[in-house]
């Protein structure tokens, strides 16, 4: 599907409700701008909606060897505390790179492991980051680890061999890999040195398998990954399995290897831009901020049309959905140059939104690659260690602002304002309402109503600031959210461009 298609698929879909019109276009009196909540639980929001993706990335962009402090064989502190911050529910290790990769090479004593060429994006791999690192950085920063397997190659030839060197492995391999990881008495994995497990509850088989003619068509890939999940499953009979279904495939792989899995996986990176006559593209987003800004608030329509694709799909097959990756795929100098403003930022608080609207089925999801030293997609940058620390882009500081203020349940925004895109979700007695201005010049305001409750106490955890501003690692603190109570009773201001997180503590009435 283009853009254009898209565009016309959910035209009139916009959220919220504006004020009646006279046919003169003046606006008549209407009801009091407000934001109006039927807080009854809908459903359950999964916590691993904000999940990162690390994917060893070779000579393009040094995410993994970047990461590790080889000096004293540790993650980098910088990217730990900033990704503390960042909170990921999930981090999951692979993507293509799981297509020649054997983790055997990269467990065991660091002297022994076995460096590997990155057949897809350049460059050595060390291997000196590998399995039990992985998970110790998931324990570190409070995330489930989500592990890619090899797929035996995902059917790509030009994966499967280097030279005289195997590099597809097969179904006994990823249940090795299981044991490896889960099994209380793994000979293998204590003789390494870890006798306790490593715990890795999630596994994804496949990864962008229909994107490649040349690689497994989908019935091949549905015997596989039937064959992968039950050898998997012999080795901990309790882990999660994710599916390929992307591409239409969900239908067929939910018939072939349905009763294995838990998820169905999808991607979606795309370019919301004009393509006659693009925007965003290099540094033309510096010429047109507003051209640039109102295309950035659409992209969250394209997003939405490609969930609802993937979702009605899967309507009468009784599995969530889980897209592994996300992110935007504008060309520029570094990669969506782009991304590094704030009207960026505010593009991907928009599409988090759409997240959680399809949160009853899509259970895991993300808006970024994780650290790296120059791709703008990714959620955090790693200039070099000593002189500047690790720091979040825009869509991190979203991420992070989501993810530390959200509840567990969706519920209903029965009524909005003109301007601004609201969801909201329930703990107990705590309502979250994430808000975002798509106005870049005005601000909105605008009453908050709960239906059947009384609001007793209100706070607002806010990031504005111009959508022209740009991150980098000389004002990496600029995008933090400032914090302020608010009056139950008085009407709340949204400033232009911002996004906002909103905590209220209700009392029945």
């Amino acid at each position: 599907m283009n853009r254009r298609d898209a565009l016309t698929l959910i035209a009139g879909a916009a959220t919220g409700t504006t004020l009646a019109t006279q046919a003169s276009g003046a606006p008549t009196p209407g009801p009091e701008p407000a934001i109006e909540i039927d807080p009854k639980p809908l459903h359950e929001l999964s916590p691993h909606l904000y999940m990162q993706f690390m994917e060893p990335l070779g000579a393009t962009d040094g995410s993994v060897e970047a990461s590790w402090d080889h000096l004293h064989d540790r993650w980098r502190p910088d990217l730990l505390e900033v990704t503390k911050k960042l909170a990921p529910g999930m981090v999951r290790w692979g993507g293509i790179f799981c297509d020649f990769y054997r983790w055997r090479e990269a467990v065991g004593p660091r002297e022994k492991r076995v460096p590997l060429v990155n057949l897809l994006w350049g460059g050595i791999e060390s291997n000196q980051v590998g399995t039990a690192e992985f998970v110790d950085f998931c324990r570190h920063v409070n995330a489930d680890p989500l592990i890619c397997v090899n797929f035996e190659s995902d059917g790509r030839q030009r994966y499967m061999r280097y030279k005289d060197d195997i590099r597809t492995a097969d179904a006994q391999e990823a249940a090795d890999w299981v044991a490896y990881c889960n099994q209380p008495d793994n000979p293998e994995r204590i003789a390494h040195g870890p006798k306790d497990p490593l715990t890795v509850k999630h596994w994804q088989i496949g990864n962008e398998t229909s994107y490649d003619r040349k690689g497994f068509q989908l019935d091949k890939a549905g015997q596989k990954t039937a064959e992968f999940a039950k050898a998997m499953r012999a080795a901990d009979p309790t882990i999660k399995l994710i599916g390929w279904g992307d591409s239409g495939w969900a239908p067929r792989m939910a018939e072939q290897a349905g009763e294995h899995l838990d998820y169905l996986a999808f991607h979606h990176m795309f370019n919301p831009d004009d393509r006659k006559q693009p925007a965003l593209r290099d540094l033309q987003y510096r010429k047109d901020p507003d051209r640039t800004w109102h295309i950035l608030m659409e992209a969250h329509k394209i997003h939405d049309a490609k969930i609802r694709k993937i979702r009605d799909s899967t309507a009468n097959l009784d599995i969530p959905l889980a897209m592994t990756e996300c992110h935007f795929s504008i060309p520029g100098r570094d990669r969506c140059d782009v991304l590094s403003t704030w009207a960026a930022g505010v593009s991907y608080a928009r599409m988090l939104n759409v997240h959680q609207r399809h949160g009853d089925v899509l259970k895991i999801a993300t808006a970024a690659d994780f650290c790296g030293t120059r791709w703008n997609v990714n959620a955090v940058m790693l200039p070099v260690p000593g002189h500047h620390g690790a720091y979040m882009m825009p869509v991190a500081h979203v991420m992070s602002l989501y993810r530390n203020h959200s509840g567990k349940q969706r519920v209903e925004v029965t009524r909005s304002v003109d301007g601004l895109d609201v969801v909201a979700s329930r703990t107990d007695d705590r309502l979250f309402l994430h808000v975002v201005n798509t106005n870049r010049t005005s601000s909105v305001e605008a009453k908050i109503t709960v239906a059947g409750s009384t609001i007793t106490d209100a706070r607002a955890f806010q990031i504005t600031t111009q959508p022209e501003q740009e991150i980098t690692q000389f004002n990496p603190s600029l995008l933090e959210p400032s914090e302020k109570k608010l009056s139950p009773e008085k009407p709340s201001t949204f400033p232009p461009a911002s996004v906002t997180a909103l905590e209220l503590s209700l009392r029945a009435t």
